[in-house]
């Protein structure tokens, strides 16, 4: 049986033979493709619209140095493409669930999939609930707003009991709304570099291993950025701008660089920050996203910068998972060094109306008791697990607020040996205090996933808003996840009340008859 664990540290995870094991540093760095739209047309409101599709499908990623892996991919690849616009314009996106009917390893579950565009104020019918699932052979299309202010959010699947699995096959890619002031304040195009973090552990074969230690979590012993082993990047001596996406499972990182060097935090989930925080280090749960700006005009041409991992408790370590990537300073350009434009540190950023929001503001105060009481019993929220939702026909609710209402959420980990990154959908929040003391540095920021660590309590504060129905709040520890550490809260309505964006019935998928 699995027994809750502190750092525990090992030789490696993988059975890869020592040729075929990736080294760190060998292999360059590269960005995810950026997806253009099939086609932009005109809302009724005046709008633009992006129309994308994207198609789920298996395939096979050069992961490793010698040999080939079978992964599930949003187009086929790992991360998936990424969507990237301006705030205000919609997008459809075509989704098209090409993969096999049953995961080709493991269980070998059908692969049922939902997508959950992770950041977004979307319509219940579209914002990936667990249970709203797309067959092989089907597709959906997901309509997303785009109104929130600039920031760096990402689309996974979510499908129920077996999101853990589909997305560590690689089911997840970036998703980025710009707005005219990030613009102006930060840097931009070649500047402005996406890093999707993520750790796996091989089987000798060079398949994606899989081992949750009994739905505890998966710690892998390789950590890949953009798919890559350990990449090397050239960078030039200026100021880049990089968005650091947590996508691993069960994985959580404590970012540094090996020069002492701080880190500027300028955004967090819900986008930038009101003022830069500069730290040492910061800890990274899974799921959130944070901006940060390294400064590299400090190093001569010829030095390498390596992004480096401390770890936290409860993680479990291997040779190389203090590493992350490095950085190769290169001379700039002839010109660009004269180039002032986003070539600085920032201190004064971005106000919110959330950051804005007290205690004073709330009108109801809610307690979640995150636990597991035995070591084989699933994973609950104030006792309650998804499969509670499910047998209630989905009326079953930890929470009702009313639309645009204020309310504090207390959270408490007492479950013993594991942190719980907590995910609630469709509303940015503020976290107002950490064991009743001010939030990390780097917390200091728009919300949508809070780190809560072992015999930690944090209060949240948030306005529900802006739309009305049915949405999740989950561990994104994805085995606690999908096992079953998952409720769902109402706004707006009430347990009876008819529910006209019903998010499994509201806009089902379609059979597929489009030719591969």
């Amino acid at each position: 049986m699995t027994v809750p664990i502190s750092t525990v540290s090992a030789k490696s995870a993988s059975q890869l033979s020592s040729r075929d094991m990736p080294r760190p540093f060998r292999a360059a760095f590269k960005r995810p493709p950026r997806l253009k739209p099939d086609s932009v047309s005109q809302d009724s409101d005046g709008s633009t619209v992006n129309h994308y599709t994207v198609a789920m499908r298996q395939a096979s990623a050069q992961i490793l140095p010698t040999k080939k892996t079978s992964i599930l991919g949003y187009d086929g690849t790992f991360p998936g493409p990424t969507i990237e616009l301006d705030q205000g314009t919609k997008a459809v996106v075509h989704m098209r669930n090409r993969l096999p009917k049953n995961h080709p390893q493991w269980n070998k579950h059908l692969l049922a999939t939902s997508t959950h565009l992770h950041g977004s104020a979307t319509l219940p019918q579209y914002d990936g609930y667990a249970n709203d699932v797309t067959l092989p052979g089907f597709y959906k299309d997901y309509h997303y707003p785009n109104f929130q202010p600039a920031r760096t959010i990402w689309y996974h699947d979510h499908g129920v009991h077996f999101t853990a699995q589909n997305v560590y096959s690689g089911l997840a890619g970036m998703y980025i709304i710009h707005d005219p002031v990030e613009k102006e304040l930060l840097p931009q195009g070649e500047f402005d570099v996406p890093l999707v973090v993520s750790d796996a552990m091989f089987a000798a074969d060079g398949s994606l291993a899989y081992d949750d230690r009994e739905h505890s979590g998966l710690w892998g012993d390789v950590i890949l950025v953009n798919g890559v082993p350990w990449p090397v990047m050239k960078v030039q001596p200026r100021v880049y701008r990089f968005r650091i996406l947590n996508a691993s499972i069960s994985r959580s990182y404590r970012f540094s660089l090996s020069s002492g060097q701080p880190l500027h935090v300028v955004g967090t989930d819900g986008g930038l920050m009101p003022a830069t925080q500069p730290v040492p280090n910061y800890r990274h749960g899974m799921a959130e996203r944070y901006e940060v700006l390294i400064d590299f005009s400090k190093y001569k041409p010829g030095t390498r910068v390596e992004l480096r991992n401390l770890s936290n408790g409860n993680n479990r370590d291997y040779d190389f998972t203090g590493k992350v990537m490095a950085f190769d300073v290169v001379a700039a350009p002839a010109g660009m060094k004269d180039d002032p434009k986003w070539n600085h540190i920032p201190t004064t950023l971005v106000d919110s109306e959330v950051m804005h929001l007290t205690r004073d503001d709330r009108e109801d105060k809610r307690y979640f008791r995150v636990e597991k009481d035995g070591l084989v019993e699933p994973w609950t929220i104030n006792g309650v697990i998804w499969e509670d939702v499910i047998a209630s026909n989905f009326k079953l609710a930890h929470a009702d607020p009313k639309k645009d209402a204020v309310e504090v959420w207390e959270f408490e980990n007492k479950s013993g040996g594991w942190f719980h990154p907590i995910h609630i959908h469709l509303v940015d929040f503020r976290v107002l205090s950490r064991n009743g003391k001010a939030p990390y540095a780097w917390e200091r920021g728009p919300k949508d996933v809070v780190y809560v660590g072992e015999n930690e309590k944090v209060e949240l504060v948030m306005r529900f808003g802006p739309h009305e129905g049915r949405y999740m709040v989950h561990c994104h520890n994805l085995p606690h996840e999908d096992h079953s550490m998952m409720f769902q809260f109402r706004v707006g309505l009430g347990e009876n009340d008819p529910d006209p964006c019903d998010p499994i019935n509201a806009a089902p998928a379609v059979f597929d008859i489009e030719p591969d």
